[in-house]
């Protein structure tokens, strides 16, 4: 009985997760369009975002979808040395998953069939919110005693602009972020739902770089901004693109970057998403 109680518990917060995670914005979140809002000369940038907060704060209350396209969980999952990791506690997060779909409710995503059916979509829409699954989990030791789960719930269109690729350093950290920030001009410029939050990992190869902007996503903060991070930013943010592309000095409200180990090499691999209005919604949960 009490075991039950246990997978229970787990399932149940996984679910909760997941729902604040496509519902809520966070506190470093709603205080970065707060200071975006207040320092706007833009009318039409600045009437945007108000509407992206006000639906925030509205979504939150009801505790419903932050926007239609509900997303794909993205599961990253931090242990702590003396925490273990089992197939049925992956069981358990992939249940609470479902549930948390179904709570939400998740946008039905789920394509039937067999791979063709799947590529094509000839196979057609489980009606299933919780059908959905989640990409493979992402773990990652902490010094931390905890077992902690961050739900991420990423958006198509983001998605769509992001690009992974490589960039030949020369030996200077301002020729990579000066690559970076021309993809980022071009991907801000045709995503339309923004202002953006930039997410980048700089890795040894696509895996490594993608799972590094991963991590950036899942453990970035508005309020804590490296040097690197502020120097994309604000050079995006030169181009004056704005929200939805009406004008501004508001394209990018911060930018998430995560540097792994590199090799001795000429190439750098970067992985870059322009997260949307609404992106990383995220929220984590102690298991």
């Amino acid at each position: 009985m009490e075991r039950a109680s246990m997978t229970d518990g787990i399932v149940q917060k996984v679910a909760d997760c997941l729902v604040r995670a496509g519902s809520t914005f966070r506190d470093d979140q709603k205080a970065a369009y707060r200071r975006a809002i207040a320092a706007e000369h833009n009318e039409y940038t600045c009437w945007v975002m108000r509407q992206v907060l006000d639906n925030a704060l509205v979504a939150e209350e009801r505790q419903s979808p932050l926007c239609d396209d509900t997303g794909i969980p993205h599961l990253f999952l931090e242990v702590g040395k003396g925490r273990q990791v089992s197939g049925e506690l992956l069981e358990q997060i992939k249940s609470g998953v479902a549930l948390g779909l179904r709570k939400l409710p998740g946008r039905p995503m789920a394509i039937k069939g067999d791979d063709y059916a799947r590529i094509d979509q000839s196979g057609g829409i489980d009606e299933d919110s919780g059908a959905l699954e989640s990409s493979p989990i992402l773990i990652k030791p902490t010094e931390e005693d905890v077992l902690r789960l961050t739900v991420l719930m990423l958006g198509g269109g983001p998605a769509i602009r992001g690009i992974t690729y490589r960039i030949f350093h020369k030996h200077s950290v301002e020729v990579v972020t000066d690559e970076i920030v021309v993809r980022a001009k071009e991907a801000v410029s045709k995503l339309g739902c923004s202002p953006c939050t930039l997410a980048v990992g700089i890795g040894r190869s696509q895996f490594e770089a993608t799972s590094l902007m991963m991590e950036a996503m899942a453990k970035g903060s508005y309020d804590e901004q490296s040097e690197l991070e502020k120097t994309i930013t604000n050079k995006v943010n030169e181009e004056g693109i704005g929200a939805l592309g009406l004008g501004g000095q508001t394209s990018v409200l911060a930018t998430f970057a995560k540097v792994g180990p590199q090799r001795a090499s000429g190439v750098r691999i970067v992985a870059m998403r322009p997260c949307c209005c609404f992106e990383p919604r995220r929220a984590s949960v102690l298991l």
